[in-house]
């Protein structure tokens, strides 16, 4: 096992718990347009791919119209009410304190603006922990493009062998190949679908898990 020096986390599913607040965003949007709100359980399996193909997913295929008012809604809606409920995962705090404790650098990579991604770490608390935040906007390209681990990794002077993507999703997946870093997938997130359908090197089920699987 390799040791990781340059940690570089997914935000929505991996480091925070973020559905609630989600949910909440499309069923305003959904309401807006008189149609009836659908249940978190739904409203999950349409996170993972951004927000706009939520609220794509949300409104149906036969509402392909209607995506980009819609879109314009959920924002409106999500960006003051960021904080709600959104909390970081139970033992996330702990791991990312120990780690830092320990000389890593820790980053974070997301498809969520940049912005909002910041009030949010800044609001429960973990944006000490991290030196550098790569979002959606912070570049031309999203993930699965490698171009943000690429970024994150000349802003820390890791090299690539000592740098682990860590996500939820079959994006982080993705990304990780793409820009050939060892990627860990976490169960506990929006997409433990995605990660058994497509396994990266790593699969841990709960943060304590990770620590000992890095840290230890």
């Amino acid at each position: 096992m390799p040791r990781f020096t340059h940690l570089i986390f997914d935000l929505d599913g991996t480091l925070v718990d973020s559905r609630a607040d989600l949910a909440a965003a499309t069923n305003a949007m959904l309401v807006s347009f008189d149609l009836p709100p659908l249940s978190l359980e739904q409203i999950t399996s349409y996170i993972g791919d951004g927000a706009r193909v939520l609220v794509q997913r949300a409104l149906g295929r036969e509402r392909a119209e209607l995506v980009s008012q819609g879109f314009a809604v959920f924002m409106e809606y999500y960006l003051a009410h960021l904080l709600d409920w959104t909390r970081p995962y139970d033992g996330i705090p702990t791991l990312l304190a120990a780690a830092r404790a320990q000389g890593r650098i820790l980053s974070v990579l997301t498809n969520k603006p940049e912005v909002p991604s910041r009030t949010i770490l800044s609001g429960v608390h973990l944006v000490q922990y991290f030196t550098a935040i790569v979002g959606g906007d912070t570049l031309p390209v999203r993930k699965p493009d490698p171009q943000g681990v690429l970024r994150l990794q000349s802003l820390s002077g890791i090299p690539l062998a000592q740098t682990l993507l860590i996500g939820d999703s079959h994006i982080d997946v993705e990304t990780g190949r793409a820009a050939g870093v060892v990627t860990c997938g976490v169960t506990w997130g929006f997409g433990a679908e995605g990660i058994r359908a497509h396994p990266p090197q790593l699969v841990v089920d709960t943060p304590e898990d990770l620590h000992h699987l890095v840290l230890s």
